[in-house]
Parts: C-alpha cells; sequence; structure tokens
C-alpha cells in the first residue's frame, strides 16, 4: 500500500511567478537549441511543445494515482511550465488563462456545461 507524504509546505507567492516564468521563457525561445531547454523546444515547433504537454499531463495523473503529495505537486508544476510554453507558441500570456478562470468564477461547472452544449447545438444547426 502506498503511504501518501505530505506535500511539500505552501510558501506564500502571487499570480506574478506565472508572469515572470513566461518573461524568462520569453527571453529564452530565441536562445540557442543547444544551450537552452526552451530555445530547443521552440526550435522542434509546437508538435513537439504539445507533446511534451501530454507527457507532462500524464505523469500528473500517474502521481495522482500513486497518491503521493509531494510528487503531485513535482508534476503539476512540469505541467504549468510547459504548459506555459505552449501559451507562449500561441501568443498568449497567462494573464489571458487567469482571465478565464475569473470569468468562469462563481458559476456552476453543470451550468457552464449545459451553456456550452446548447450552443454547440446552435452553431452545429446554423
Amino acid at each position: 500500500m502506498n503511504q501518501a507524504r505530505s506535500a511539500p509546505a505552501a510558501q506564500p507567492v502571487s499570480q506574478d511567478v506565472l508572469e515572470r516564468l513566461a518573461d524568462v521563457i520569453d527571453q529564452r525561445r530565441q536562445g540557442d537549441p543547444d544551450k537552452s531547454y526552451v530555445a530547443r523546444l521552440f526550435h522542434k515547433g509546437p508538435d513537439a511543445i504539445l507533446k511534451k504537454v501530454g507527457e507532462e499531463a500524464t505523469e500528473m495523473v500517474m502521481a495522482g494515482k500513486d497518491g503521493d503529495p509531494a510528487q503531485i505537486v513535482y508534476e503539476v508544476a512540469d505541467l504549468w511550465f510547459h504548459s506555459l510554453i505552449a501559451l507562449a507558441q500561441f501568443g498568449l500570456r497567462p494573464a489571458d488563462v487567469l482571465a478565464e478562470l475569473t470569468r468562469r468564477e462563481g458559476l456552476s461547472g453543470l451550468e457552464e456545461f449545459a451553456a456550452r452544449k446548447a450552443q454547440q447545438r446552435e452553431q452545429d444547426e446554423s
């Protein structure tokens, strides 16, 4: 049986860390692919970036199934990092995702799903 460990103690952080990390990604994007992991991913193109996001998502799911809080945090950090790279690939910033989360705040997930489904039906009929 897996023994779950405690997640590392949370340190006070702000959303600014996502913007700072996005700035670093932007700076490294045009770097030397032989010296920068970020530059290497951008050099390989969107398919490589998206594949890496998929790999990291799978690793996060596996960590969740194992139930190790510290490993879950580690894998989510990897997933978020690679998601930031994907956002940059498509000209987006963390603020774009935060704005969407803010828009959804307070909405019922079931109501949101039903509204999207109705919107899709309307589009299909037109």
